[in-house]
């Protein structure tokens, strides 16, 4: 993925005709993949709670999630992906505080800057590129992704990559109309893995995480942690 691209996205949780719609709408499927994920905070989950999310996929390397210009949007979400190590270090010393450390690798920092594994676990993945009828074939492909993790959970991922703000807009209708058309309620929600993950296995974390949102003075908040990646 080119650096510093905004990510909309939309999850649902999707049922077992999902696949078949998405061939019926002209989706391709990509390719399934198993990969885990390893997810890195300070005991205080201070990344998250600023909205920050750091990730080590098996094979694929480091990626920060920091929130976009809008953040969540309803039932929609807006976050910058960085996996330049020496940006990903930089903006980890922005958020924590952190002065001296340089621009180096990211698993150099960790110690440094008090970040531990808080969250591990494997998923099993569908992906799938289609573009919607009456759009441009030349313009970006919405990606469909269908998630399920090794501790018993589903969901999908409706996802459109744009290189500026201004683009956003956009991306959010079009993501809109596909979730209509895979017969996603408008008003569904369906939480992160990560989130599902805090909320079985470390239901202290996952608490701080609702208190910190609830405390929040904005009703609409980019720390929603239902509303996050995962």
């Amino acid at each position: 993925m080119a650096q510093g691209l905004i990510e909309v996205e939309r999850k649902f949780l999707p049922g077992p005709g999902t696949e078949e719609r998405l061939q019926e709408l002209g989706g391709t499927l990509e390719h399934r993949v198993t990969f885990r994920d390893t997810y890195y905070d300070t005991p205080e989950l201070s990344l998250m709670q600023a909205d920050h999310w750091l990730r080590r996929r098996e094979d694929s390397g480091w990626e920060l999630k920091c929130p976009g210009a809008a953040g969540v949007l309803g039932h929609h979400t807006e976050y910058k992906e960085l996996t330049a190590e020496p940006t990903i270090v930089a903006q980890l010393c922005k958020v924590l505080g952190a002065d001296g450390l340089g621009a180096g690798d990211v698993a150099a920092v960790l110690g440094p800057l008090g970040l531990q594994e808080v969250a591990s676990f494997v998923t099993k993945r569908s992906a799938w590129k289609l573009v919607l009828l009456g759009t441009d074939e030349e313009e970006p492909q919405l990606r469909v992704d269908l998630d399920t993790a090794d501790f018993g959970y589903a969901v999908g991922e409706v996802e459109a990559l744009v290189h500026e703000e201004a683009e956003v807009p956009a991306a959010l209708e079009k993501i809109h109309r596909l979730s209509s058309m895979l017969g996603v309620p408008a008003q569904e929600t369906a939480p992160a893995k990560l989130i599902v993950y805090l909320q079985r296995f470390r239901p202290q974390d996952y608490q701080r995480l609702l208190e910190v949102n609830s405390s929040k003075q904005r009703p609409q908040a980019t720390e929603d942690p239902d509303n996050c990646l995962g």
